[in-house]
């Protein structure tokens, strides 16, 4: 590898060969060496001087991986134009929507072989995203009408839990028809708190990426 790379660009190779490592193998079953074979000539030095462990490249690929999405609810969550209830629609939309969803559920991992990478994600989420961006979003709800609920912060965890982890056909490795009848519980739960957040065209979407993913979990049978 070329001595001339900045640390910075470095860093990216090691985390997006790490990252590809992880979906395809698993976190316990992916090595340095893995990593290092990926990078094509990078040594196990060059890799320890920016990162002490395999489990210090796991958080910084989690860290990457949620810093778009972040960055994407904090601009919605900060918008002046719309109620609670239309930023918690929007994010759900844009959410589902990345292109990078596509990539993912493409590969079609099954995350609940992958506990470690699966636990990661989780607990940014649980951590960052419900306290600090979505239960903001429900506060505002409360306020202007659009949302009834008197345990925002619960909500904002409920909805994060239903929405990225009950709902993931990856986790669960659920068949199109399973992930449908799971998304439709989840439409009449946010109903019930008087949130219309899951039109027919984020249904299809989301029946879409579950199909992706059956697609491509049995090519790789």
């Amino acid at each position: 590898m070329a001595r001339n790379k900045h640390p910075e660009e470095t860093v990216n190779l090691i985390l997006d060969a790490a990252f590809r490592l992880f979906i395809e193998k698993g976190y316990e079953r992916t090595s340095i060496q893995d990593i290092i074979n990926e990078l094509g000539g990078l040594s196990k030095g060059a890799i320890y001087h920016h990162f002490k462990s395999k489990e210090d490249i796991l958080v910084a690929v989690t860290d990457r991986m949620t810093a778009e999405s972040n960055k994407m609810l904090a601009d919605i969550r900060d918008s002046s134009e719309l109620s609670g209830n239309e930023k918690l629609r929007t994010i759900f939309k844009e959410s589902i929507r990345r292109p990078v969803q596509d990539e993912i559920f493409t590969v079609a991992p099954n995350l609940g072989n992958n506990p470690r990478l699966m636990y990661s994600i989780f607990r940014e989420t649980i951590d960052d995203a419900a306290p600090n961006y979505i239960r903001p979003i429900i506060e505002q709800g409360i306020a202007d009408g659009s949302i009834q609920t008197e345990s925002p912060a619960e909500l904002a965890e409920l909805i994060i839990l239903a929405a990225n982890i009950w709902m993931n056909p990856m986790l669960f490795d659920d068949s199109e028809e399973k992930a449908y009848r799971k998304f439709m519980i989840f439409r009449q739960m946010m109903q019930g708190f008087g949130l219309d957040i899951v039109d027919d065209e984020m249904l299809d979407r989301l029946q879409e990426l579950a199909s992706i993913y059956q697609k491509n979990k049995s090519c790789g049978k």
